[in-house]
C-alpha cells in the first residue's frame, strides 16, 4: 500500500505541474486517498472512513474531496480531484502493480466463503463487492427465520476473530422459501 501510495503521489504531483492544476492539494489527495484502509475499529469502507478521518483533524475541503472521489464513486468538484482518480488508476492498473494483493484478495474471499459454509444451515455464501461483503443463503429445510439473526451474529463475530482485512466485512444471510404455481 505504500508502495501505491508513493507511486500514485509521484504521477498525480507530474500530473498536476503538467497542466498548472494545484500541486500541494494533488500531493496530499493522493497521500491521503486511501487512509481509511488503515482506520482501526470502525464500520463503513475506506473512502467514508477516510472522510471522517480528515474532518475530524480539518484537513482542506479540497484534500478530503480528493479522498471522497477517488474512486468515481461521486462527481468530480474539481481538477485535483479528477488527478488524483486518474493518479489511482494509473498505479492500479499497470501489470504487476497488485499481484500480491490479488494473491491475498483470493485467499480472504476463500476464508470468508469457508467460515460462511461451516455452518450446517447455510447451503451457499458468495464473497462479493472485493471482498466487503458476504452472501449467505440458508436452506430452508434445515433452518427456521430467527437462525438469520443469530447466524448473521455467528459469522461476524468468527470473520473478526479469525480473520484481519481492510475496512469493514458486511454478513448478509437470506433465508427464504419460494413456491411457484401455474393456474390454468
Amino acid at each position: 500500500m505504500i508502495a501505491h501510495t508513493i507511486e500514485e503521489t509521484r504521477i498525480g504531483m507530474k500530473l498536476a505541474a503538467e497542466i498548472g492544476a494545484n500541486v500541494d492539494i494533488v500531493k496530499l489527495g493522493s497521500l491521503l486517498h486511501d487512509v481509511g484502509r488503515v482506520v482501526p475499529d470502525n464500520e463503513g469502507n475506506h473512502i467514508e472512513l477516510g472522510v471522517k478521518l480528515l474532518k475530524k483533524y480539518r484537513i482542506p475541503q479540497p484534500v478530503i474531496d480528493c479522498v471522497e472521489q477517488h474512486e468515481d464513486t461521486m462527481p468530480f468538484t474539481g481538477i485535483e480531484q479528477v488527478l488524483v482518480h486518474l493518479a489511482d488508476k494509473i498505479t492500479s492498473s499497470r501489470p504487476g502493480a497488485s499481484y500480491k494483493d490479488f494473491d491475498e484478495h483470493v485467499a480472504r474471499s476463500e476464508k470468508l466463503e469457508e467460515i460462511a459454509l461451516s455452518y450446517e444451515a447455510v447451503a451457499q455464501a458468495y464473497v462479493i463487492q472485493s471482498g466487503r461483503e458476504v452472501r449467505v443463503i440458508l436452506n430452508p429445510e434445515k433452518s427456521k427465520d430467527d437462525d438469520v439473526i443469530a447466524l448473521s451474529h455467528s459469522i461476524k463475530d468468527q470473520i473478526t476473530s479469525e480473520m484481519t482485512y481492510p475496512g469493514t466485512v458486511k454478513v448478509t444471510v437470506i433465508r427464504e422459501n419460494r413456491v411457484k404455481k401455474i393456474a390454468r
